[in-house]
């Protein structure tokens, strides 16, 4: 293929106003760009950076109050699972001593829980209940009150739902007569023997909460922090200003509390920024939250203030005069590339581009003289494209009028008039001539699919008085289908392979089908014989020419499939699908466009 120039000829601005456009030119210049560009973020970064140091000494008393905090926190986490400890320890005592009893009202049991009450000054009251809410035995001395609804208590529930120990929160016992400590009330559901028979049962330890008050109250965390609890539900079991909360005169965030077993964070919510510190105990899933005020934590931010200043007037006098300079290094070969572009937009895309300078303008020349070897590529191939179709439509041309075919149609009608046959004359003469007068179709290359139905139809009747017998065929189409537009000559190649190499070598009568229908906005035509078939290797070179019709037009399946894909797009074009001995089914898929001019005459539905 011979060299080919191409020539571009530029655009020509718009007229405005010479002093300003010399004042955009200059505002759009790359040297002032890359200087307020490096200006800009050179400060910028100073700034960052003189804020980090500025909050450096904020961090890192933040960091030493929040270590110290969690220190504060961890020991009071240790000493009250420590307790809870001793307070399960004392249960299992208790447990043990009430289930090994041979009957839960022996003397020797007796004895024992009394020992065990001596044992701990803040143990309360130990007693046992039925699952139903009847006192069984307790600790000696204490009178059961009447209508206690000690089933509606939360440590007789949470035992009667589960195995396990139930660590109820602080709360007035109201058990017993003459006695209303402020208590935590240990409970399990178990076993014990009375007369002889082994009966389930509730045991209560009762614990004075004056305990955990007094190790709660000794966290001191600064002036104004402190700590409380809150238990698995979200309920305060201790905090040191408890009557304010109750009477609505404090509020503690604890939805962020109860997310997490262990944490510190940072909470607004109350108006004071406060630094806030979780640790859960493990024993009754309490959690122990540390409050510390950040203005505590934080007392100084000025020893930078004088620095900050000093340093970024230095810093911002540098930049500049920096970014001057080597937003000139930068902009003069940049400039020297914009002259060169310049140059071949004014002459042909053979001009290489040769600008040296920095890595990335070199790139840059690289790059685009890349671009112009790729735009080369580009019009070639739409040359190659265009010269493709007309290849097709000439091929196609050469197709209307088949000396081969016009002789052999001619030769039967000569024998059919020979044998006197007038009506078959009659009907061949008239199909060869509305079938060439289609082909012609007045130099157009789309017709309707009307008319490219009635082509292929009067085809066949020719070809069916040369194969007398020997096929059938069926031409069905949707009404909506028949006035839209198609690519001519498109079914006489498929149609002449069905019968050259389907039909004409197999034994049995032939018979081919064609149908046209609209499907979702497209065409969809198929041809159907019950031929020979093909084998999966001539299958899949059909659409690589390795295939062509045997007997008439030469143009082939993949001349019709090139030339659908070139009017119509890549996605469109043929399908195959065929079996050894069963038959061939090709399907053509295009747009649906509506034609220009209606066609002036077909069938809907034609059989022979």
């Amino acid at each position: 293929m011979r060299e080919r120039k191409y020539r571009f000829f530029p655009l020509r601005p718009q007229h405005t106003p010479g002093g300003r456009r010399r004042r955009s030119n200059k505002l759009r210049s790359i040297q002032l760009i890359i200087t307020v560009s490096f200006t800009a973020v050179t400060v910028l970064v100073a700034v960052i950076v003189s804020f980090m140091l500025y909050n450096k000494f904020a961090r890192t008393a933040e960091e030493n109050a929040n270590i110290n905090m969690q220190q504060i926190i961890e020991q009071v986490n240790y000493n009250l699972e420590l307790y809870v400890t001793g307070m399960s320890r004392i249960f299992a005592t208790a447990e043990g001593q009430i289930t090994g009893s041979a009957s839960i009202d022996s003397p020797l049991l007796s004895e024992r829980m009394d020992t065990l009450m001596s044992s701990r000054e803040d143990l309360v009251s130990v007693s046992v209940f039925t699952p139903e809410g009847d006192y069984v035995v307790g600790t000696p001395g204490l009178v059961l009150q009447q209508n206690t609804q000690l089933e509606n208590q939360s440590w007789f529930t949470s035992a009667s739902k589960s195995a396990e120990i139930a660590y109820s929160a602080p709360h007035v016992q109201n058990l017993f007569k003459g006695n209303y400590p402020w208590v935590v009330s240990i409970s399990k559901m178990i076993s014990y023997q009375e007369q002889g028979q082994t009966h389930q049962g509730i045991l209560l330890l009762d614990f004075n909460f004056r305990t955990i008050d007094e190790l709660s109250r000794q966290v001191k965390l600064g002036k104004r922090g402190y700590a409380y609890i809150l238990d698995s539900l979200g309920n305060i079991v201790y905090h040191p200003q408890q009557q304010l909360i109750y009477a609505g005169l404090k509020y503690e965030n604890v939805e962020p509390v109860l997310e997490y077993a262990y944490r510190s964070y940072i909470d607004t919510s109350t108006g004071d920024k406060r630094l806030i510190t979780v640790r859960t105990l493990a024993e009754t899933g309490w959690k122990i939250v540390g409050v510390a005020y950040y203005d505590e934590i934080v007392t100084t931010k000025r020893d930078l203030n004088q620095f900050l200043f000093w340093f970024l007037g230095v810093v911002i006098s540098l930049v500049i005069a920096v970014s001057v300079l080597l937003s000139w290094l930068i902009a003069s070969p940049i400039r020297r590339l914009e002259r060169t572009v310049k140059q071949v937009g004014e002459g042909d895309l053979h001009t290489p581009i040769q600008v040296s300078g920095a890595y990335e303008v070199e790139q840059l020349s690289l790059r685009f003289n890349m671009m112009l070897q790729r735009i080369r590529q580009l019009m070639d191939q739409i040359i190659y494209e265009q010269e493709t179709k007309r290849k097709g439509e000439l091929e196609v041309l050469q197709s209307q009028i088949n000396p081969h075919f016009l002789y052999n149609t001619l030769n039967s009608v000569i024998r059919l008039a020979e044998r006197g046959k007038t009506d078959d004359v009659i009907t061949m003469i008239q199909s060869l001539s509305k079938f060439f007068r289609i082909s012609l179709s007045r130099g157009k290359n789309f017709i309707t699919v009307q008319e490219e139905l009635d082509h292929i139809r009067h085809y066949l009747v020719i070809q069916s008085f040369r194969f007398r017998g020997k096929f059938r065929f069926e031409i069905k189409a949707q009404e909506e289908v028949l006035q839209y537009q198609t690519i001519k000559l498109i079914l006489q190649p498929i149609v002449e392979n069905a019968l050259y190499h389907g039909i004409e070598m197999s034994p049995d009568e032939g018979f081919i089908s064609i149908a046209a229908s609209l499907q979702s906005g497209s065409i969809v035509i198929t041809v159907a014989d019950n031929g020979l078939g093909m084998s999966p290797e001539t299958l899949g070179s059909l659409l690589k020419g390795g295939v062509r019709t045997g007997g008439g037009s030469g143009v082939g399946v993949r001349n019709v499939n090139e030339r659908i894909g070139l009017f119509y797009g890549r996605e469109y074009g043929l399908s195959f699908a065929s079996e050894l001995e069963e038959g061939t089914t090709v399907t053509i898929v295009f747009p649906a466009v509506p034609a220009e001019i209606p066609a002036e005459s077909g069938e809907e539905d034609t059989s022979s």
